[in-house]
């Protein structure tokens, strides 16, 4: 670790050491004392490390010093043995505070709204997309998460121009933010007499899911029209007018919602979309400055951006951001070898950041 790094941890030890003299007063109270109350256990497991790789250097140069200066050959060979075993767990203590240093994502414990819209390629791009947002229900069946449709919009032949649900479980947004992007698609379509093959697209999006408290919304800045919702190709499905449309005027965000049969319900499914993109929209504005200094970030999380090929006459899923290749393209369609390559996402988004730690 370099001198920056350790006068880091200095500064960590000696704010540990001011919150449990302040917490064991009787100065504080209220906020106050709930607010370092929280920092004193957010730096426990980071203080812990760090005390545990420091005795452990300790260790390792008294140990040093004996296996050189002793001159009795049996606790020179015991010294030797115990500086081996010590010089294998030194560099994974390292690692666990490095790892303990890493900026959190406040958002990676929220809940999340998925949403999929077919992209260039027609009729394929709208079975692609219901591929995909099918591929998600059942990764979030097996991972134990809620999966709830908030809105699907057919095509009639099996597709979806667009598809919303909320995610709800344990780091659902953790696990599934670098999913947001575009997916591609190579295969024959069954519709192609020739046997060619077509490459066609769809785009997904991950947006943490957003409380009332994250965002106000002033309903004198929305637009709210209702209409008789209506089914694959057209028809209708419903003889009253509970589909709702909301219009964000400042943004001109465009929610539509026709799923339920009740107005009210769709309304309340439309608003928790909209307040998710906006929360969304604010968190790429605060996180934007940040990503743009981190030259080796997995990726950038922008909806235009091709993240990923599902190459089906080959049998493979490529990730293009980490140059993975699993060739088990159903095992990645029903969800089961989708930790695969989230694993690895996230495995390489925390070395990036681990590099930033250690030249920082």
């Amino acid at each position: 670790m370099g001198a920056s790094l350790e006068e880091h941890l200095d500064q960590l030890l000696r704010r540990y050491a001011e919150l449990r003299d302040a917490l064991a007063g009787t100065g504080l109270a209220g906020a106050d004392f709930a607010k370092s109350s929280k920092e004193y256990s957010e730096l426990t497991p980071i203080v812990d490390g760090i005390d545990a790789l420091r005795r452990a250097r300790d260790e390792f140069a008294s140990l040093t010093d004996l296996a050189q200066s002793s001159e009795d050959a049996e606790l020179k060979a015991l010294a030797e043995d115990e500086l081996r075993a010590l010089r294998e767990r030194l560099p994974a203590l390292e690692q666990r505070v490095k790892l303990a240093l890493l900026p959190k994502d406040a958002d990676d414990g929220r809940n999340a709204v998925l949403e999929v819209r077919a992209g260039t390629g027609g009729d394929e791009a709208a079975l692609f997309a219901a591929e995909l947002f099918r591929m998600y229900q059942k990764y979030a069946a097996l991972r134990g998460w809620r999966f709830e449709i908030l809105d699907l919009s057919e095509t009639g032949l099996g597709g979806f121009k667009e598809a919303t649900a909320s995610i709800s479980g344990r780091d659902v947004f953790a696990r599934l933010k670098f999913e947001s992007g575009v997916h591609r698609v190579q295969r024959v379509p069954e519709t192609e007499a020739a046997g060619r093959i077509h490459t066609s697209a769809a785009t997904v999006a991950v947006l943490p899911e957003a409380e009332d408290v994250d965002i106000r919304i002033d309903e004198r800045e929305l637009r709210i029209d209702v209409f008789r919702a209506s089914g694959p190709g057209g028809q209708s499905v419903n003889t009253t007018d509970s589909a709702v449309r909301i219009t964000h005027i400042p943004t001109g965000l465009v929610v539509i919602q026709q799923d339920e049969k009740s107005q009210h319900k769709n309304k309340a499914k439309a608003l928790k979309v909209l307040r998710s993109r906006l929360y969304d929209m604010e968190r790429r504005t605060r996180d934007s400055a940040r990503a743009a200094e981190r030259k080796s970030q997995v990726g950038t999380g922008d909806r235009s951006e091709r993240i990923r090929t599902y190459n089906f006459p080959q049998g493979r899923v490529t990730d293009h951001r980490i140059n993975l290749t699993l060739y088990k393209i159903e095992k990645v369609m029903s969800g089961e070898a989708l930790d695969e390559i989230i694993d690895a996402i996230l495995a390489e988004d925390q070395a990036a950041r681990l590099a930033a730690v250690e030249t920082g």
